[in-house]
């Protein structure tokens, strides 16, 4: 179940920071209120994850998968810069979470 707790978490995150981007610098407050939902689902669950799962690793695979999944929506979604160097790192932060997920 805490692995469940954590791809909840993930899914939140990623969704608070999509709507963090499309507030606007709080500009537009729906939008602002959304994603402060989605920051509170997403802490929730992080936190019942918390109760299983070693916080290192934890963390490590909920910010790790968040900052993949999150480069590849800026670049479909908001026209966001992306390169092959960009690509490479991104890279390394993921098989840095696979590995951390496999010991």
């Amino acid at each position: 179940m805490s692995w469940i707790y954590l791809i909840l978490a993930i899914t939140f995150e990623v969704s608070g920071t999509t709507f963090m981007k499309l507030s606007d610098g709080f500009s537009n407050v729906k939008y602002a209120v959304v994603m402060l939902i989605f920051y509170v689902l997403s802490l929730s669950m992080l936190t019942l994850a918390l109760k299983k799962l070693q916080i290192g690793t934890a963390y490590a695979i909920w910010s790790g998968v968040g900052i993949v999944l999150l480069s590849v929506i800026g670049a479909v979604f908001f026209k966001e810069s992306i390169n092959l160097t960009k690509i490479i790192f991104i890279g390394f932060i993921l098989v840095g979470t696979i590995g951390l997920n496999l010991i």
